[in-house]
């Protein structure tokens, strides 16, 4: 195995043998081009996004300033938002999926360094990849840190610090990152705290607000 290969197998690499350094570099380049762009250049700026991101749904939308080591490692579904500064070092992969929304200054991690100094100092370093299921809400300044998996429905809440698995329908919020309770049917009368939708749009006709 070469050092791309070792790095794609999450195992311990080199980050500037084997072109890597090179793969770096173009990618910073796009990311550069893609962040000079001005706001109004949104057909520039979505064809550029994709170039930039492995795979993507038909709808995605990232604010910019955006950050990113290769990009190719990357993978969105479907009405992906991201609010400013999402920094992504994608290392390993990272699998995003569908209607995800990020608040700004979200990071996720899948680059880490070992323990030891005398390990460290050796120059290895490792990738974990990242997987955030479907319909999943990030809070502003969450990190999400190497090998963890977020489930489908998700809440995580600003601020925590995501090191461990997060199952399905959960609010988690902390650091450590901790669920704190279930997403109830329920939930779907509140728009903020114990503030009710006096709205029945958003469900587009599926349910009744009044019958929940």
């Amino acid at each position: 195995m070469n050092q791309k290969e070792r790095m794609l197998a999450q195992l311990p690499y080199k980050a500037w043998l084997d072109g890597l350094s090179e793969e770096r570099m173009a990618c910073k380049k796009k990311v550069y081009e893609y962040n000079q762009l001005s706001p109004d250049k949104e057909e520039e700026r979505d064809q550029l996004i994709r170039k930039i991101i492995g795979k993507t749904g038909k709808s995605i939308c990232v604010e910019q300033p955006f950050r990113c080591d290769y990009g190719t490692n990357i993978e969105v579904g479907e009405n992906f938002y991201s609010n400013y500064n999402l920094t992504i070092l994608d290392v390993a992969k990272v699998t995003i999926g569908d209607n995800a929304m990020f608040a700004p200054n979200v990071s996720i991690f899948t680059a880490g360094h070992p323990v030891h100094p005398d390990s460290r100092n050796s120059g290895y370093e490792y990738g974990i990849e990242v997987t955030i299921g479907n319909n999943v809400w990030i809070g502003g300044n969450v990190v999400i840190n190497p090998g963890v998996h977020i489930g489908n429905n998700v809440v995580i809440g600003a601020g925590s610090v995501v090191t461990k698995d997060i199952p399905d329908n959960k609010i988690a919020v902390g650091n450590p990152c901790r669920v704190i309770r279930e997403i109830t049917k329920e939930d779907r009368c509140y728009y903020f705290k114990d503030r009710k939708f006096d709205v029945e749009d958003y469900c587009d006709g599926t349910i009744n607000v009044a019958d929940l």
